[in-house]
C-alpha cells in the first residue's frame, strides 16, 4: 500500500500497481486472501480462521435460457460462512485488529454484516458489539446473540444505529467495521471483482449488476474494476448497475435528479432489509462510480424483488433473501429500459440468503435497548 486519497467523502486506499501485483496461476479453488498483495497487511500469515471469497461464478443455463441471454453469470456470494458478502469486510477488519491486538469490534447493521460480523469475531477470539434497529428481524438477532455478540438494539432507526456504533469506536478504542467508514471494507469487498475477471478466463463482463444499501459494495467493485486497469491487467471496466428496493430508493431519486418522497424513503414497506437504508454512508461515492462506468440506477418492485427470489431459486439453484435476489430484479427492468442488451456479458451479485438460528437459544442478558454510549457502558460493565 502507498497511500490513500479522498473520494466523494470516503478514504481510498492506493497501490504501487503492476501486473506483478496479481497472482498468474488458476487454481480450482483459492479464498479471498488470493489477493493479499491488493490488500493491507500483506506480509505474515493470515490469522482469520475461516475461508472467506473464490465464491462460484454460476452460468445458471436454464436461467438463461428463459430470459434469452446466453451470457449471463450469477456471482454467488451466498457461499461464504454467513451465507453473504459482508463476510469479506468483517474478515479483513478483524485480520487488522488481530496485527493491532484489538479485542473488541463493533457496527451497526439492517442484519447481514451484524450476523456476520457476530460470527467472524467468535472464530476469531474477539468481543462483537452489534448495533441494530429495533425493527431489526428477530431471526437476524437470534444468530447475533447465538455467536455470543452484544446486541444493542437503537430506537431511532439504522441511523442512529450507527451514529452509536462509530461512537463507541471512537470513545472505547473498538476497530470500526461499519460500512463505508472503514476503508478495509472496501477492499475487501473489491475482491469480488478480481474473482470475477479471473474467473471470466481474465476477461471482465460488458455489465455488472449488485444491490445497493449504504453502498459500498458497488463502490468496491469500481475499485477493483480500476485496479485491474491499473495494473496493466485490462483497458476498460464494465458498466455497474445499481438496485434499490421502490420503497427506499434515496439514490435511484438522486441518480434521476429528483427529491425522493416519504413513500421511496420507507425502510419498513420493503422486504429487502438488507438494502434498505435511508441515509446511504458513501451514495456520493456510488453516484460516481456509476456516472463513471457509463451504467445506471435503477428501482424495483417488492413483486419484481419476490418473483428474483422465486427465479433465482428455480432456475439457478441459487437461495437469496430479497436484497440478495435484488440484482436479477434489476436485470429484468434494465433490460426493459434498454440499459443492458440479452446479448452481452452480464454478471449479477447475488449478495446473501435468509439463514436461520437453530440449537440452543441465545442469552437475553446480551442484548438491550439503548440510546447513549452511557446505557452500552453501564450494560457491558455490568455483565463483566
Amino acid at each position: 500500500m502507498t497511500g490513500s486519497v479522498d473520494l466523494a467523502g470516503m478514504e481510498r486506499l492506493q497501490y504501487d500497481y503492476s501486473s506483478a501485483l496479481m497472482p498468474q496461476d488458476r487454481p480450482d479453488s483459492f479464498t479471498m486472501w488470493r489477493y493479499r498483495k491488493l490488500l493491507p497487511g500483506a506480509d505474515g500469515p493470515v490469522r482469520y480462521p475461516m475461508p472467506i471469497g473464490g465464491t462460484p461464478l454460476l452460468p445458471a443455463p436454464a436461467l438463461r435460457q428463459t430470459l434469452g441471454m446466453p451470457r449471463l453469470w450469477i456471482k454467488d456470494e451466498t457461499r461464504n460462512p454467513t451465507a453473504s458478502n459482508k463476510d469479506r469486510a468483517t474478515a479483513l477488519v478483524i485480520e487488522d485488529g488481530l496485527r493491532n491486538g484489538k479485542d473488541t469490534i463493533t457496527t451497526a447493521s439492517t442484519g447481514n454484516a451484524a450476523i456476520a460480523t457476530a460470527f467472524g469475531a467468535a472464530a476469531a477470539g474477539v468481543r462483537a458489539v452489534i448495533f441494530v434497529s429495533t425493527d431489526c428481524q428477530p431471526t437476524k438477532l437470534a444468530l447475533m446473540a447465538q455467536a455470543g455478540a452484544w446486541v444493542f438494539r437503537v430506537p431511532d432507526g439504522y441511523a442512529a444505529a450507527v451514529d452509536l456504533s462509530r461512537g463507541a469506536a471512537r470513545t472505547f478504542g473498538w476497530l470500526d467495521r461499519n460500512t463505508g467508514a472503514n476503508p478495509l471494507t472496501i477492499e475487501a469487498k473489491k475482491t469480488v471483482a478480481f474473482e470475477v475477471w479471473e474467473q471470466l478466463g481474465r476477461r471482465l463482463p460488458d455489465v455488472m449488476i449488485a444491490p445497493v444499501g449504504d453502498g459500498p459494495t458497488l463502490v468496491a467493485l469500481d475499485k477493483g474494476f480500476a485496479e485491474l486497469v491499473s495494473c496493466g491487467l485490462t483497458t476498460r471496466q464494465p458498466r455497474l448497475i445499481g438496485v434499490q428496493a421502490e420503497h427506499c430508493q434515496p439514490l435511484v431519486r438522486a441518480w434521476l435528479g429528483m427529491a425522493p418522497g416519504p413513500a421511496e424513503l420507507d425502510p419498513a414497506a420493503t422486504l429487502a432489509d438488507g438494502i434498505a437504508v435511508v441515509r446511504p454512508a458513501i451514495g456520493d461515492a456510488v453516484l460516481e462510480a456509476v456516472r463513471g462506468s457509463g451504467g445506471a440506477m435503477t428501482a424495483v418492485t417488492e413483486r419484481a424483488l419476490l418473483s428474483a427470489v422465486a427465479t433465482l431459486a428455480g432456475e439457478a439453484g441459487v437461495g437469496a433473501e430479497p436484497a440478495g435476489a435484488a440484482a436479477l430484479a434489476g436485470l429484468e427492468s434494465a433490460v426493459e429500459g434498454g440499459l443492458v442488451d440479452r446479448l452481452e456479458t452480464v454478471v449479477l451479485l447475488v449478495t446473501g440468503r435468509e439463514t436461520k438460528a437453530g440449537g440452543r437459544p441465545a442469552e437475553p442478558s446480551r442484548s438491550a435497548v439503548v440510546e447513549t454510549l452511557d446505557e452500552v457502558q453501564r450494560v457491558l460493565e455490568g455483565n463483566r
